[in-house]
């Protein structure tokens, strides 16, 4: 980010950059006696730094669900200009109100820009439900950038950010640290956490999940016990690192669906210590702890969830995040790869490295596909007949993938630029168009 920033590691917590452990309440300063003992907001905070509370819950939350951190930081987060609008048409939270079609919808990877753009600029909002005045439902993006962001901070009051990179690695300089994630590694920024995105690797191409309902949150496991699928001691929080910069600068922000700007004399991501429980994290996707049947058949996807929204009601998200890594496949008499089947929830799915066991060809990774709420959906034809000729006293080995989906009980609509876009596979149902007719009626 710039010489400014400071990268000591945490006294406190950690010799390394990271913390681990999902929600628990961190303790991290970048220089040592930063962090008050016993007061919050004490009357002179260590190193003539400022006290803010950043909360990402109402005061009143309950306390296992209450989310906030205190920031103790080189100027307070109202400094800055005044806000006007800012103009990137492509990232937006207008999913339409007209008709919604039942079809099976299929994108190939976004194209790389060939003209530079930062992270913020290569946003493409493909779909979405709720809005963030609602306060439920996501907002889906892709995004494709080829430049670091310079001079440029960024934060999204509307939700909290699911980022999910395909190609090339990210370093996110966040408020509350250094974030760096890599293909089959997904971060997670906070509603409201400041940040800027540099490309260590050049181009990136990847995918971003804003979550306007209930913060994500590990799901309830159930009959499967204290362990497994996404465990959390695998997800890492940064500790403390701070920018010390003067000059011009400008910070964007989202809110209410709308981008708007502010110059900014300053860098934001000043805090020197923090402690609490509301702060960016990430999670190496192939820790995942994968279950599945070991007799016959094979539950549902839903066993692949990683972390989850929870609605207004039991057992039904505002959005799950599910991911299919490798694999064994060992279940007798089954149709292993997954089903045909029509759901009530929506799902949006992408892929991240290698190839998606439904389907032969057409889904690369960086490319997406929507099934919304009961249009039918399976593997293609090639996948149909591989599968039902398959020899089951073998186990087979599902190595080389990362899928994923983020799951709704609301339909997701697309967005025009996205149905107009020139790289929507027009002929998508022609995948399923080799599935012949099976049926035998039996004689006499």
């Amino acid at each position: 980010m710039g010489e400014g920033l400071k990268r000591k590691p945490s006294p406190i917590m950690s010799n390394d950059k990271y913390q681990s452990g999902f929600a628990n309440h961190f303790a991290t300063e970048a220089i040592e006696g930063t962090l008050p003992i016993g007061r919050n907001s004490p009357q002179r905070v260590a190193h003539g730094l400022y006290a803010e509370q950043l909360s990402g819950t109402a005061f009143t939350a309950p306390r296992a669900e209450n989310h906030r951190s205190w920031l103790y930081r080189i100027r307070p987060a109202a400094m800055h200009g005044t806000f006007a609008p800012f103009v990137q048409a492509g990232f937006h939270n207008d999913f339409e109100s007209g008709p919604v079609s039942p079809d099976q919808l299929r994108w190939s990877p976004l194209p790389l820009p060939e003209t530079p753009k930062d992270f913020v600029e290569g946003l493409f909002t493909m779909a979405g439900n709720g809005s963030a005045v609602a306060q439920h439902g996501v907002g889906i993006h892709l995004y494709a950038a080829n430049r670091s962001m310079q001079g440029r901070y960024f934060y999204d009051a509307d939700g909290e950010l699911l980022i999910v990179p395909q190609q090339g690695a990210l370093r996110i300089a966040t408020e509350l640290g250094l974030v760096e994630v890599e293909p089959q590694q997904i971060a997670v920024i906070p509603r409201g956490v400041r940040f800027s995105v540099e490309l260590p690797e050049g181009a990136s191409r990847g995918y971003v999940c804003e979550n306007f309902g209930a913060m994500l949150r590990l799901p309830d496991l159930g009959p499967i016990g204290a362990n497994g699928l996404a465990n959390p001691r695998d997800f890492e929080t940064p500790v403390a690192a701070y920018e010390d910069m003067e000059g011009e600068f400008e910070l964007i922000a989202k809110f209410q669906g709308h981008l708007w700007r502010a110059d900014i004399g300053h860098s934001p991501l000043d805090v020197v210590g923090w402690h609490g429980n509301y702060a960016p994290y990430r999670y190496d996707l192939r820790r995942f702890n994968a279950i599945g049947s070991i007799s016959f058949d094979h539950p549902d996807p839903s066993i692949f969830t990683m972390l989850t929204s929870p609605s207004d009601t039991a057992g039904t998200a505002n959005l799950d995040f599910v991911i299919f890594p490798p694999r064994w496949l060992v279940a007798q008499d089954t149709f292993r790869p997954p089903w045909f089947h029509r759901n009530v929830a929506s799902e949006f799915m992408g892929l991240v490295h290698g190839a998606y066991d439904a389907k032969a060809e057409g889904f690369s990774p960086g490319g997406a596909s929507l099934h919304n709420c009961m249009s039918g959906h399976g593997p293609d034809a090639a996948t149909f007949e591989k599968a039902s000729t398959a020899d089951l006293s073998k186990p087979d080995v599902v190595a080389d993938t990362m899928a994923f989906m983020f799951e709704t009980r609301a339909v997701i609509r697309p967005t025009h630029q996205a149905i107009q876009a020139p790289h929507r596979q027009r002929d998508y149902q022609d995948c399923w168009a080799g599935l012949r007719k099976r049926f035998i009626a039996p004689t006499g």
